[in-house]
């Protein structure tokens, strides 16, 4: 059948990626396999293929003779991948000391000058997605696909997280941080780099509990494709 082939499952992995990443299934859900071969119009045999790769990734989970679930919104999980996160990053950064290439490091530069400290009129998956962007670059100078690998899912995996999180008032500062991190890293300075970095991401986590409690919000008060709700103390 044309429809299990290997495009047609990525296909359906990248839609169904797409949904569990943005939370349109809700927190512990049972997924209808039925209506959802319906909605993408894709017989159950690449719909379970592509739920499969979610399942290992942690996008979703399996219960035998009940079938699959949509991930729950666990605050220890999220904070669990953050302190991952954190120690990929650190880890990246010590290697990239000595593997980054410095027009790489420059290229990175120009990329913050390029796309400014101001927010604009992006939205907010606009913004989460160029510090994504970001960092996926600076891990990559590390020179180790798997630790890029590994960082690359954590980031799909609380990507959610980090929208909601998002404040666009906080941006300039974002931006100057990752400038001191690169300028750091130019001049080889190992223990400046990794304290900086440190510092940067450890702030981030102190406003994921709160994050936390504004997604379950969205989630269950909110309209699909409606920018998130934001404390103004934020």
């Amino acid at each position: 059948m044309a429809e299990s082939n290997p495009s047609v499952v990525d296909q359906v992995y990248q839609q169904l990626k797409s949904m569990a990443m943005s939370y349109a299934f809700k927190p512990g859900q049972h997924l209808n396999e039925i209506e959802l071969s319906k909605q993408l119009g894709v017989s159950r045999t690449p719909l379970r293929e592509a739920l499969g790769r979610l399942q290992i990734e942690g996008f979703v989970r399996f219960v035998p003779k009940q079938g699959f679930y949509s991930r729950e919104l666990n605050q220890k999980e999220v904070l669990d991948l953050y302190e991952l996160r954190k120690a990929v990053e650190i880890h990246g950064i010590r290697l990239a000391i000595n593997n980054a290439q410095n027009v790489d490091i420059e290229a990175l530069l120009m990329f913050l000058q390029e796309t400014g400290p101001e927010y604009g009129n992006r939205t907010t998956e606009e913004l989460v997605r160029l510090d994504e962007i970001f960092h996926e670059r600076l891990i990559l100078m590390s020179g180790n696909s798997e630790l890029a690998r590994v960082f690359r899912n954590v980031n799909e995996r609380i990507h959610f997280i980090r929208w909601i999180a998002m404040d666009p008032t906080t941006r300039q500062k974002t931006q100057e941080e990752h400038r001191e991190v690169l300028l750091a890293l130019l001049m080889r300075d190992r223990e400046h780099s990794v304290a900086l970095l440190d510092r940067h991401i450890s702030q981030r986590l102190e406003t994921i509990v709160s994050a936390i409690k504004d997604a379950i919000l969205y989630i269950y008060m909110q309209a699909p494709g409606q920018e998130p709700l934001r404390q103004e103390a934020r």
